[in-house]
């Protein structure tokens, strides 16, 4: 029980990032179901979306709504270009791999700023 309780109260920086990170898995899960037709990847799909909206609700309790979403859509964004790169043959030029670089940028700073 103490664990739990423990968790309950971590960081709101700890339930964005993971939600962040959930986003990046449905978005993922998403192209792979291809049009939603495979049901492993739609239940997949469905956890990680499950999830990641419900730890961007739990860091809105104590992070305002415009960080949040921000930082959240960011790590999203970032991380779903990073896996379409990586695993799904997207393009990897010098202007899209600086553009999410400034990305990543811009949410560091929202978090110095909060």
């Amino acid at each position: 029980m103490t664990l739990v309780r423990s968790l309950w109260h971590l960081n709101p920086w700890i339930y964005l990032v993971a939600a962040g990170f959930f986003e990046m898995g449905f978005t993922s899960f998403m192209k792979l179901s291809n049009g939603f037709q495979h049901w492993v990847f739609n239940v997949c799909f469905a956890v990680c979306a499950l999830l990641s909206f419900g730890l961007l609700n739990l860091s809105t309790r104590d992070l305002s709504l415009g960080t949040a979403y921000a930082v959240w859509t960011g790590i999203g964004a970032f991380g779903t270009a990073a896996v379409g790169m990586l695993f799904f043959k997207d393009p990897t030029t010098f202007w899209r791999v600086a553009f999410l670089t400034t990305l990543i940028g811009s949410i560091i700073g929202l978090k110095l700023v909060s």
